[in-house]
């Protein structure tokens, strides 16, 4: 989880000095703005919230090897977003942001105050690329896919600061 926070601590750096407008700004038809990234961001989180609480809930216990999940840092392998995972088009804060990052992040703490790694250990559920991931592998995940999508926020706003009017 210690890797997870600090992700967050990067996230918050990189769009820190940003205007809710350049947060919106779009920079290439088809590509997400910075601000529909960080809704993404949150909603992967809050979905993998609600399905390890749903895991831990049920009795049977699934263990699985290590994923290569690490792989998700590899902008080159495009992948699309899920189904519900797609972000919104209209505009949105940095305050309603950073307050929707803040639940999302809350309630994984609150779940893994709850259980051990042991048991995050035994209780598996499926990932749509690498296939049956255990509770830890699915925590640090969160880490590493915020990850990727922060050189994806550091491209767009490389773009949207040199369109800036000086």
């Amino acid at each position: 989880m210690n890797g997870t926070k600090q992700v967050r601590v990067d996230l918050w750096t990189s769009v820190n000095g940003l205007t809710d407008g350049q947060l919106n700004q779009a920079v290439e038809e088809g590509r997400w703005n910075i601000a529909q990234v960080m809704e993404h961001v949150y909603r992967m989180e809050a979905i993998i919230v609600r399905s390890l609480e749903s895991v831990l809930a049920n009795p049977e216990d699934r263990p699985t090897e290590k994923k290569p999940y690490e792989l998700t840092l590899d902008r080159s392998r495009k992948v699309d977003a899920p189904e519900g995972l797609t972000p919104p088009t209209h505009f949105m804060s940095l305050e309603e942001l950073k307050q929707r990052l803040n639940s999302s992040r809350e309630a994984l703490t609150s779940l893994l105050a709850k259980y051990d790694e042991e048991t995050l250990a035994r209780k598996s559920y499926p990932h749509p690329v690498f296939g049956l991931m255990d509770g830890n592998q699915w925590v640090d995940f969160i880490g590493v896919h915020e990850k990727r999508h922060i050189a994806q926020i550091e491209e767009v706003k490389e773009s949207v600061l040199a369109n800036a009017p000086q």
